[in-house]
């Protein structure tokens, strides 16, 4: 790495569509006036969403069921809670187990409406980042799709060796039938605890499900109560110890590394649904960052680091597979990629196995 400067890193403003969803979400955090003023409104919503699953529940909507047990990984807090560190935890953990398991998504916004397998030829734009993140690095097969249920079946006609199905997100797509369903939330727990849009949550906290994982260093009595009263609770820590070089992954360092350089002009840029939880790993590590938060799901085709003085800009996962696709920045020295890891119970992998012993594996 080059000898960093010695000036400090420049004041990075916040896109103002990212600061506009951060207020949003600190108003979801506190039964405030905004809250309380749209909660005669939540009512409505609750009793919608509460008719529409009743629905399926009756077979009046109808819905199907694929030939493999099915596992759906999603939250009921709006936004990113960290679905896709999670599924690839539990992918690789499957594997290990003898199963087989393929990925099924929306794939945020892909035009397509009929199911597209992801490959190496497609593009964030195509496919969407977080299943072009899945299959980089789980190396199975992911498709996308808007009906996940055709989606389903059309990777099992691709891939029939497939024994299960892991849907990322999709809790209320009910139109799949599932056999396992793991909830997950974050360090903000369940907000205020109201439902859309007086606050975050798209379902009540006493929601059904199957597990409940919460993604935080620290499990707090409030954090622990948004598992509610059924389903098993786990906690996941995404850990990231290392850092790579955008142009050359080969080229790699640890954040301990980094963090001994005091001089290094540092920025941090996330384009993730809670960017504050890897401005925070970083700060854990020892890192004097600048933060520069990003709308979920950035594009990066706005150029956001080109006016910045900065001799080191760390990025997740999930924007690097976008910036790799974009070839000024793909060839900047300057961005580093910090893989995560997730850490959770192995006895997780294992009841969900279990769990779905009661139906025959292709």
């Amino acid at each position: 790495m080059n000898s960093p400067s010695s000036q400090p890193v420049t004041a990075v403003p916040a896109p103002s569509g990212s600061a506009l969803e951060a207020r949003l979400t600190r108003a979801w955090l506190k039964r405030g006036p905004l809250a309380c003023a749209l909660w005669p409104v939540s009512l409505l919503f609750r009793l919608i969403s509460g008719v529409r699953a009743a629905l399926f529940r009756a077979g009046v909507l109808k819905s199907s069921r694929l030939p493999v047990p099915v596992v759906v990984v999603g939250n009921i807090f709006i936004g990113g809670t960290g679905k896709t560190p999670l599924t690839i935890w539990l992918v690789q953990a499957l594997q290990a187990a003898g199963l087989r398991p393929g990925v099924i998504s929306r794939g945020h916004g892909s035009k397509d409406t009929a199911p597209r397998l992801v490959d190496g030829s497609a593009t964030a734009a195509q496919v969407g980042d977080e299943p072009l993140l899945i299959w980089q690095r789980c190396a199975c097969p992911v498709m996308v799709g808007r009906d996940r249920a055709a989606t389903g079946r059309a990777l099992l006609a691709l891939h029939p060796e497939l024994d299960l199905i892991l849907t990322d997100d999709g809790l209320q797509h009910y139109a799949l039938q599932r056999d396992v369903e793991i909830i997950l939330f974050d360090g903000r727990g369940a907000g205020n605890g109201w439902l859309l849009p007086a606050g975050p949550l798209r379902e009540p906290v006493s929601r059904r499900r199957d597990f409940t994982v919460i993604n935080a260093p620290q499990l707090t009595p409030a954090l622990q109560a948004s598992a509610g009263a059924n389903g098993a609770a786990y906690q996941m820590v995404l850990a990231g110890d290392y850092a790579e070089q955008l142009c050359n992954r080969q080229q790699r360092t640890t954040l301990a590394e980094l963090a001994a350089r005091p001089a290094l002009r540092v920025v941090a840029a996330a384009g993730i649904g809670n960017p504050a939880r890897f401005f925070s790993m970083l700060k854990a590590a020892g890192l004097q960052v600048q933060e520069l938060p990003l709308p979920d799901h950035h594009d990066f085709l706005d150029r956001p680091f080109a006016a910045l003085e900065a001799d080191l800009i760390l990025m997740t996962e999930k924007d690097a597979v976008k910036c790799a696709q974009i070839e000024e920045l793909r060839d900047d020295p300057r961005l580093w990629v910090v893989p995560v890891t997730a850490r959770i119970d192995a006895a997780l992998a294992a009841q969900i196995v279990e769990k779905c012993r009661g139906r025959s594996f292709a």
